[in-house]
């Protein structure tokens, strides 16, 4: 999903509505954010508002309102600071990179974002012994405690009905294998955060909603490939137990990344790029495989993207007919 640049720079703005888009990326940082969203979005506009400026008294008043949101909090535990201390680092990367490259496209400054937030993390993690193991046991009692709130949920929904010893065992064990993957997840998130808070400040900045592009267009630099081929070295191999999981989170990240490059929820981009749209028959056919075959659908999105890497379809298309 490219974008424009900074309000005001010299990016494109493609598409006649952009708010589905900051819908689309508003309900996918809800869905995966393993830290509070409101922070994760709220963040990285105040500091956009900050450090770009606050041309209108919109923006001035989400920026007042996203602060008093951001710090109201009851239990300001260690969780609390650990989610604000992640959005104020990739904000405030999110903020560097689109003042140092202000007609960039958007999808290259976040991932650029969340590249250097999770470096920086990295290295404030390692100044402390045991810091990561503290980090990683208070992300896992976090999720699994929404398990259990869900729990209870689906009692009181069936009327009292107790669930059956098999689903309970099937969700936690679902939530312990997702907690291994939590950076990932976190970084996904980041993502549409930062896309929501970036389409959120063009909007009240210039009146655009243009500031996140279509997802047709969507891609990033083609060596970060080897980023996933590393992962599934590091996954398959398992050498110990630390180089398996980095590697199982390389490939979740860059997997999610490569299947929204080559699928949107209208159908796969490139093909969609190449054919100029789905059939009424072709969104039915699609709507079906996404509900009954979600991993076939998405394991042949990703396999798109990933043969765009070296195909580049698109360019091809562009090139004129001899």
């Amino acid at each position: 999903m490219e974008g424009s640049g900074a309000p005001g720079g010299n990016g494109s703005f493609r598409g006649r509505r952009g708010w589905p888009r900051a819908a689309a990326l508003f309900g996918v940082a809800l869905a995966t954010s393993v830290v509070e969203p409101v922070a994760l979005m709220g963040i990285p506009f105040v500091l956009l508002g900050i450090g770009i400026g606050m041309r209108r008294p919109s923006v001035f008043v989400m920026s007042a309102l996203a602060a008093l949101l951001v710090i109201g909090g009851v239990d300001q535990d260690g969780l609390w600071y650990l989610d604000r201390a992640w959005a104020l680092l990739a904000g405030s990367c999110f903020l560097a990179l689109t003042l140092l490259r202000p007609s960039s496209g958007f999808s290259g400054r976040a991932l650029g974002a969340v590249a250097g937030a999770a470096t920086l993390a990295a290295m404030l993690l390692s100044v402390r012994a045991h810091a990561w193991s503290t980090v990683d046991w208070l992300i896992r009692e976090r999720m699994t405690d929404g398990v259990a709130t869900a729990v209870q949920a689906l009692v009181l929904f069936r009327g009292g009905e107790s669930l059956s010893p098999e689903m309970v065992a099937t969700l936690y064990e679902t939530v312990e294998s997702q907690a291994g993957v939590f950076p990932a997840v976190l970084g996904v998130a980041t993502l549409a955060s930062l896309g929501v808070a970036w389409w959120l400040y063009v909007r009240l900045s210039t009146g655009s909603d243009q500031g996140v592009g279509p997802l047709r267009d969507f891609r990033f630099n083609d060596h970060l490939v080897w980023l996933f081929i590393g992962g599934l070295v590091l996954l398959v191999m398992r050498w110990e137990a630390v180089s398996a999981q980095v590697g199982a989170n390389a490939v979740v990240f860059m997997g999610v990344l490569y299947a929204l490059r080559g699928a949107a929820l209208r159908g796969a981009a490139v093909i969609l790029f190449v054919s100029g749209g789905l059939s009424l028959l072709g969104y039915v056919l699609l709507g079906f495989g996404l509900v009954f075959l979600p991993p076939l659908v998405l394991t042949g999105a990703m396999v798109i993207g990933i043969g765009d890497t070296w195909l580049d379809v698109r360019r091809r298309v562009r090139a004129p007919n001899p």
